[in-house]
């Protein structure tokens, strides 16, 4: 089993950055991949925002290239997602998530998920 607990959202202005951060425990051994989806108020399907290997290959959503950055500490076993230029349209609940597979992660089918992290970008 892998517990993933995310931190870091919040009430941020048009045009601000958060950094969300995800701390994995328990098999960690298991993790190939892992990555951001979201989930927008009023929508029931979770967006893929962005996902990284163990290796640091990454993959984004064309909505937020360029303006957010996954990362991965292996060491500490955490994953990062930095928003930066964020819009009222990225307002979502975030949610990690890991796999020992990459297309099981990047398909939203992976096995473990946090429990979500509220970003709101409003004025």
């Amino acid at each position: 089993q892998v517990q993933l607990v995310e931190s870091g959202g919040g009430l941020v202005q048009p045009g601000g950055s958060l950094r969300l951060s995800c701390a994995a425990s328990g098999s960690i051994f298991s993790i190939y991949a892992m990555a951001w989806y979201r989930q927008a108020p009023g929508q029931q399907r979770r967006e893929l925002v962005a996902a990284i290997t163990s290796g640091g290959s990454t993959n984004y959503a064309d909505s937020v290239k360029g303006r957010f950055t996954i990362s991965r500490d292996n060491a500490k076993n955490t994953v990062y997602l930095q928003m930066n230029r964020l819009k009222p349209e990225d307002t979502a609940v975030y949610y990690c998530t890991a796999d020992g597979s990459w297309l099981t992660v990047v398909g939203g089918q992976a096995g473990y998920w946090g429990q979500g992290t509220q970003v709101t970008v409003s004025s």
